[in-house]
């Protein structure tokens, strides 16, 4: 790769079977100078794409079989879409076999898959968070429950491991931080936090294992339900950018809290290449590090690509190569941030009845086509071909539906008008991403 040129990867392999990949995939497969996109294992979905191939028979928790398929296809970049292939170690296989990878060691990858891991990282880095506490014993962690309870503090509980986005509970009771305790120490080592007030915001960052380039702002919704009620999940919705916290607010979060992160990675002897996901939470005394994911958010994705003004596969290729801001330098960076479309975008999640805890599948899916008519993006998460050619439901959260417009409320209505034109038996959603930028968000 030469020195502050973009050079394109033709054949691209992306792991995964999610919303956020078929993001990926959209994104990539127009731009210029990509031949094909694959997809292990992919979704049905995605084949609408230009240029995309499904690779049915990948098995993503595999090294060996994600190392084959690549070398089968002659792909120059791997990009790994879910946490739980970096956890397994996929990007270690694939790069002892010198394949480009967009995705971090397993190594550097615990800063996602141990919630324990992140907060001596950011200890070490001088990156602010949530007072805390980390126990292998649930009768120690409810201790400090108590203790944090006893000082006026909320409690939220957390599964040390990865737990797929669903694995935090905002507690608003000592008696439920006790309950949420108990379950999450029966699956393992249990983290304890002092609960935070502010609004959430999520920013993500290409990295190169020692600097940073940062994507467009967005804010994930967790809870099922309106009002942010009900369960945690995966995420129900997202939305970019945030009228309290403009894009070009990214130069110093960057400094703030990427940077650290990636050079206390780097002095423990584990860089890390990928995408670095910071989760904030902006409370009076500023912005506080509420978690570090080692990918791609879902369903953040899917709003923040939409609004890429620059090709993402040179800056992917660039950043696992170790080159990223010699290789971005013709794109006229400002600051420490990607070039952005004047646009914004509104994703709602449609989720299958019985999510989060027992998604029901196999329900016939109406009106996809209605709803891409009306100007919507849809990205299939949870969805299936059968046999004649339609889609049924098989997932949790099946599409996410992406409005776009000049701003936030005019992309809200257009994907409100889109989603409601999707039918299928069940069908949980929510109605108000981004209905209120300034006053969406919960304690945490």
């Amino acid at each position: 790769m030469s020195g502050g040129r973009l050079v394109m990867p033709t054949r691209i392999l992306i792991v995964g079977s999610g919303g956020r990949e078929h993001a990926l995939a959209w994104k990539l497969s127009v731009e210029p100078g990509v031949n094909t996109v694959f997809a292990g294992p992919g979704n049905d979905g995605m084949t609408a794409e230009p240029r995309v191939r499904r690779l049915p028979d990948v098995d993503p928790l595999d090294g060996g079989s994600v190392v084959a398929a690549a070398r089968a296809v002659a792909a120059e970049l791997v990009v790994i879409g879910p946490e739980a292939p970096l956890a397994a170690g996929v990007g270690d296989a694939l790069l002892a076999g010198g394949i480009a990878v967009f995705g971090p060691s397993a190594a550097a990858a615990r800063i996602e898959s141990s919630k324990a891991f992140c907060h001596e990282v950011a200890t070490a880095a001088g990156i602010p968070m949530a007072r805390s506490g980390a126990f292998d014993s649930a009768a120690e962690a409810a201790a400090f429950a108590r203790e944090l309870a006893a000082s006026g503090r909320g409690v939220v509980v957390k599964a040390d491991g990865l737990a797929a986005g669903k694995g935090v509970t905002v507690c608003d009771t000592l008696e439920e931080a006790q309950r949420a305790i108990e379950v999450a120490a029966a699956a393992g080592p249990v983290v304890v936090e002092e609960r935070l007030e502010g609004r959430e915001a999520s920013l993500i960052a290409l990295c190169d294992g020692r600097d940073a380039l940062a994507l467009p702002m967005a804010r994930d919704h967790k809870r099922l339900g309106d009002g942010d009620t009900g369960p945690n999940t995966g995420g129900m919705g997202a939305y970019s950018p945030l009228p309290v916290l403009p894009d070009a607010d990214a130069d110093e979060l960057i400094d703030r809290f990427h940077r650290p992160v990636l050079a206390e990675l780097a002095r423990r002897g584990t860089p890390f290449r990928g995408a670095l996901y910071a989760g904030l939470m902006l409370t009076a005394d500023g912005p506080v590090l509420l978690e570090c994911n080692a990918r791609f958010g879902d369903p953040e994705t899917q709003v923040v690509l939409p609004r890429l003004a620059a090709p993402l596969g040179p800056l992917l290729l660039a950043a696992a190569g170790g080159r990223l801001l010699e290789t971005a330098r013709p794109l006229g960076l400002e600051g420490s941030r990607l070039p952005v479309l004047p646009i914004a975008t509104v994703g709602i999640v449609l989720a299958a009845a019985g999510y989060p805890d027992a998604p029901r599948p196999d329900d016939p899916i109406e009106g996809l086509d209605r709803a891409r008519a009306a100007g919507a993006l849809l990205f299939h998460g949870g969805t299936a071909r059968n046999e004649a050619g339609d889609f049924r439901t098989a997932g949790g959260r099946i599409l996410t539906v992406v409005g776009r417009g000049p701003d936030v409320a005019a992309a809200r209505a257009q994907a409100e008008d889109a989603a409601d034109l999707v039918a299928f038996h069940g069908v949980q959603r929510r109605h108000d991403i981004g209905a209120d930028p300034v006053a969406v968000g919960a304690p945490r």
